[in-house]
């Protein structure tokens, strides 16, 4: 552990502090270029905007441009650091949309934990950026920020620890239903954990097909019954009136356990009363809510995903975030709706049953990559994600009424984004090149 840390420290800070940087796309060479690119030829850009606003995509970055924003009071595994501490995770978020989906990014860590200052905040930043990202924002909080910049913004809003996790659990849900041979109208599903993302993911479950009256969602206190005083707006929504109190007693017969929680609240007495071929998605970082090779070894009917990289399995958000906001962008949609979230979990689950490509089993030599029980989900250097799920979400989005550019030709897109990120990589390789050749070290 000591070795990660200097490693990572080191990582961070050399040969530049930080992970993102801003680098020209336009030539700037001579005089005649900064004529261009600033005074007086930036003018006529500015003119041509003012006469039409949707002008901007022509001539700005912003349909390319997301913002990744935080106020550090829920960053996973870490708690409330802070913005200032959260910001080495957002720029991480911000590297990975350009790395999988070629979407530039940049990190915004507001000092605001106030929700109306919170969504002021972002609201008067909307010219620049053609999607907002919001990410590590504690709950309740979270739902009133998303709600309330969802329906104020005309640009596409997702807070991430919800819907993210919401999409590839369901993503993962679908295909492990099918490989248990689960109807999904008919499983029982118990829920530990209600914050954003548990929330999230059941009200996910429910538009895929989960009956409301077949979930329990259980807290730190136990079952949450229709009976217990003071409970939140979301709470009320999964409140059961059922006689069951404790999790051991709601997982008795279940089929499906989604863990959000704690580490180790999941006993092996607990996995071995749930029903015949029982799915557990023990989400719970860095220690999932059972301990991944006691679980295996105690039921060989299992099912079992963590968000850990280091089993199989892994329920990963980069899985979704880039390409659904890659689409989203792309077809200028106004919001990230239900059906769009909905058409990347199965786009994603689809990619699962492709068989492995060359480079994919170069990369995880010693991994199972055919579909089965130890692989539901694809990895995420898996490239078929990129041009499959975004080309679902733009089409969903154009389906649902909330594409403001409609893609014309399919086909042409997903053959646009499959060149894409080779493009970008080779970019970026030798922009790394440059930059650790010529940046002295200090």
């Amino acid at each position: 552990m000591e070795n990660l840390k200097e490693k990572a420290l080191s990582y961070h800070q050399h040969p530049q502090p930080g992970k993102i940087a801003v680098v020209p796309t336009k030539p700037y060479a001579d005089p005649a270029d900064l004529s261009l690119a600033y005074s007086p030829g930036v003018a006529y850009p500015c003119k041509e905007i003012k006469e039409n606003p949707a002008a901007v995509r022509h001539y700005t970055g912003r349909s390319n441009l997301v913002a990744v924003i935080s106020n550090g009071t829920a960053v996973l595994g870490l708690g409330n650091i802070g913005p200032l501490a959260a910001k080495p995770v957002m720029e991480g978020k911000a590297l990975l949309f350009k790395i999988y989906a070629g979407l530039d990014a940049f990190d915004i860590e507001l000092d605001a934990d106030d929700p109306e200052a919170f969504i002021a905040a972002v609201k008067a930043m909307t010219p620049t950026f053609g999607g907002i990202n919001l990410e590590d924002i504690k709950a309740p909080e979270c739902f009133e920020i998303e709600r309330r910049l969802r329906e104020e913004c005309d640009i596409p809003v997702m807070h991430d620890d919800q819907h993210g996790t919401a999409i590839i659990s369901s993503a993962a849900l679908l295909n492990a239903l099918e490989i248990q041979e689960k109807r999904i109208d008919s499983i029982k599903l118990v829920v530990n954990g209600a914050g954003a993302a548990a929330i999230a993911c059941t009200r996910l479950y429910i538009a895929l097909g989960v009956r409301r009256e077949n979930i329990v969602m259980c807290d730190s206190r136990g079952v949450i019954r229709a009976d217990r005083a003071g409970l939140s707006g979301a709470k009320k929504e999964f409140a059961t009136a059922r006689d069951l109190h404790t999790l051991a007693e709601a997982l008795k017969d279940a089929d499906v356990f989604l863990g959000l929680s704690v580490a180790d609240v999941m006993t092996k007495e607990m996995l071995l009363s749930m029903a015949p071929k029982p799915i557990v998605f023990a989400l719970a970082n860095p220690d999932p809510e059972i301990d991944h090779d006691l679980a295996l070894a105690t039921r060989t009917d299992l099912i079992f995903a963590t968000g850990r990289s280091d089993f199989s399995n892994q329920i990963n958000n980069v899985l979704g975030f880039p390409y659904i906001f890659r689409g989203a962008l792309d077809c200028d949609a106004s919001e990230i709706n239900e059906a769009m979230k909905l058409a990347a979990a199965r786009a994603v689950a689809a990619i699962a049953h492709e068989p492995a490509t060359e480079a994919l089993k170069q990369l995880y030599p010693d991994k199972s990559l055919t579909f089965g029980p130890k692989y539901i989900l694809p990895k995420p250097f898996d490239k078929r994600l990129l041009p499959k799920v975004s080309r679902a979400v733009a089409q969903a989005a154009d389906e649902s009424g909330v594409a403001r550019r409609p893609l014309a030709d399919l086909d042409a897109y997903e053959r646009w984004l499959n060149t894409l990120i080779d493009r970008e990589n080779r970019y970026l390789s030798e922009l790394m090149a440059h930059e650790g050749a010529e940046r002295p070290k200090l």
